[in-house]
């Protein structure tokens, strides 16, 4: 499978949940792990396993949908792809459409 056909579908809710987690950290730079953990800590409401978080961010780097750099020797940074913010935004447009909500609804 490659990244241009890799689905948000394809994913399980956590990989769905992490990817959303990773492309609204981006501000400018990267996040790191720790950041995105913190975030996903709060959405869920309970300390998510390093475990389960770093193994699952390296499935998405896998299939092309966030890449993977050194911030420094002990730190890694993550960064969506342009093909996985494509798909963020058709699957937030879905939802949106689902619920009824159009256009100038959204903002």
């Amino acid at each position: 499978m490659t990244a241009d056909t890799v689905s948000l579908t394809d994913l399980r809710a956590f990989e769905r949940d992490l990817l959303y987690a990773v492309c609204a950290l981006e501000d400018g730079e990267p996040p790191k792990g720790l950041t995105i953990k913190a975030r996903l800590d709060s959405e869920y409401g309970e300390d998510l396993n390093h475990s389960r978080l770093y193994q699952n961010l390296d499935r998405l780097v896998e299939r092309n949908l966030i890449t993977k750099g050194r911030k420094d020797d002990r730190t890694n940074e993550y960064a969506t792809t342009d093909h996985a913010r494509q798909l963020l935004v058709e699957h937030a447009q879905r939802c949106a459409s689902a619920v009824g909500l159009t256009g100038g609804d959204l903002a």
